[in-house]
């Protein structure tokens, strides 16, 4: 986890949407197809193949 003046910053977390395993976690940013490509496509907790959809993706503020 990264600090900045007292606050927790993580901007990105990946997660699978069908067992709820974190994928990536972490300041840099990375794009989907990449958190894919890491997993070899498919989630190594519970198996789902892996694809982004963006259905449920969240943007939240930080503070």
């Amino acid at each position: 986890m990264a600090f900045e003046d007292g606050c927790e910053i993580m901007p990105q977390q990946a997660i699978c949407q069908q067992c709820g395993a974190i994928l990536y976690k972490g300041v840099e940013l990375i794009p989907p197809d990449e958190v894919i490509r890491r997993h070899n496509g498919k989630c190594p907790t519970c198996g789902k193949k892996l694809a982004f959809t963006p259905v449920n993706v969240e943007v939240k503020p930080i503070g």
